[in-house]
């Protein structure tokens, strides 16, 4: 009963993206992974993505936030909670490239999460990770994307040229006492497995914007702010 209640919700989903992009092919889920779904978007990589958030059960659901390089979800995301730091941002005992920027003095020069660190991996299992830096660009740049509203979410619809689509929900972030999150609705911020890639201090995260009026990435010393995760594998 389960399985074909996502089965109607993933057809109720399919039916309200098409009526608002447009779009005269749509595929909702093309394959399932160790129990997730994913899209193939045609994109050069082979790379798959997931139909929803980690921690959702549909596309039009926000999932779990995450502080960068954590598994677990929490209700306070700041720098005295956050795992790999000693209380502020330039105090990181983890993924650190610039000594200045680690406790003590630490540099460990990691720049791309290990599989433990992983909340794609460690929730869904070896093959599912969060995007790359250049995995977000190939989504950004191979997909056409559009801001609209699905089940009464804000969100981005990147359709690709073969006629698929992903929903990315607006969840913004959260960085607070509460974990509140601030711009639901307004912005979504999705985390990448690597820091930025054109910072040379080699201690900021990347993190993938979306807005009604732009799609981009952009660099974050906050890694402590709880954000949703899009999973991805290359398996089919």
């Amino acid at each position: 009963m389960q399985k074909f209640s996502k089965t109607i919700a993933a057809l109720m989903l399919t039916v309200a993206l098409c009526s608002s992009v447009g779009c005269k092919k749509y595929e909702g889920t093309n394959g399932t992974f160790k129990g997730h779904d994913y899209v193939d978007l045609g994109l050069p990589s082979g790379t798959m993505w997931a139909t929803c958030n980690v921690g959702a059960d549909s596309p039009d659901q926000y999932g779990d936030y995450f502080a960068w390089g954590e598994t677990e979800p929490k209700t306070t995301y700041n720098w005295s909670t956050y795992l790999y730091s000693n209380g502020d941002y330039n105090q990181l005992t983890k993924y650190c490239s610039h000594s200045d920027f680690g406790y003590n003095g630490f540099t460990d020069n990691l720049k791309t999460l290990l599989p433990s660190d992983d909340a794609a991996t460690v929730n869904w299992g070896e093959g599912w990770s969060t995007p790359t830096y250049k995995q977000w660009v190939e989504l950004l740049t191979k997909c056409s994307y559009s801001w609209t509203t699905i089940n009464g979410v804000k969100g981005c619809v990147f359709m690709a040229r073969n006629g698929h689509s992903i929903f990315l929900p607006a969840g913004d972030s959260r960085f607070d006492e509460e974990g509140r999150s601030g711009d639901v609705g307004e912005i979504g911020s999705y985390w990448s497995s690597t820091l930025h890639q054109n910072m040379p201090d080699g201690v900021k995260g990347c993190q993938f914007i979306i807005s009604f009026d732009d799609c981009d990435l952009y660099d974050t010393f906050c890694r402590a702010s709880g954000r949703p995760v899009r999973a991805v594998c290359t398996s089919r």
